[in-house]
């Protein structure tokens, strides 16, 4: 009677769970890799607005990626009244972030060294939510809520008023 192995094989090839770990590995630096990126990291704290689409968080100067909101020195005109249309931007902003802790997604650089950011308060996006408001244009990401804020009449657009980037053209910012 011939003498059987009493130790069984693995049905799964050693070659297949060396492949296996290896992917596995590939897969954990790629991610490792995404969330040390520079462009993606996040920023968070407590917020305080500078204007109406940048804030700063501890020494991190941030703008809002997505909009563009009023200058704080512009105004807009409701009839023949002056609003201070960028001073409400700010406020508005303000209101959205204080005694809140706010994340930041860096998104890149603008042309002032400001970091590019989409922020959260509690999950909700203070870009769109700006827009929404009627406190700043979609600068390309909004346009729907800039277009329902429109309709609706919402801040700036119950107002006569020159876009900001075009605000800012006119006086040399």
């Amino acid at each position: 009677m011939p003498i059987r192995n009493v130790h069984r094989r693995s049905e799964t090839p050693r070659s297949l769970l060396g492949l296996s770990s290896l992917v596995l590995a590939l897969l954990i630096a790629a991610c490792a890799h995404l969330v040390l990126e520079p462009s993606g990291r996040a920023v968070g704290g407590r917020a305080y607005a500078l204007d109406g689409d940048t804030i700063r968080i501890g020494e991190s100067r941030i703008r809002l990626k997505g909009i563009d909101a009023p200058e704080l020195d512009q105004s807009c005109m409701r009839g023949e009244t002056p609003v201070l249309c960028g001073e409400k931007a700010r406020d508005t902003l303000l209101g959205l972030i204080l005694n809140q802790h706010v994340e930041c997604r860096i998104a890149g650089h603008d042309r002032y060294q400001r970091q590019l950011a989409r922020c959260y308060v509690k999950g909700e996006d203070i870009g769109a939510r700006m827009v929404a408001e009627g406190c700043a244009v979609s600068y390309g990401d909004y346009r729907l809520l800039e277009a329902k804020a429109r309709l609706q009449s919402r801040g700036i657009w119950a107002t006569t008023f020159e876009r900001p980037q075009e605000w800012r053209r006119r006086h040399l910012y």
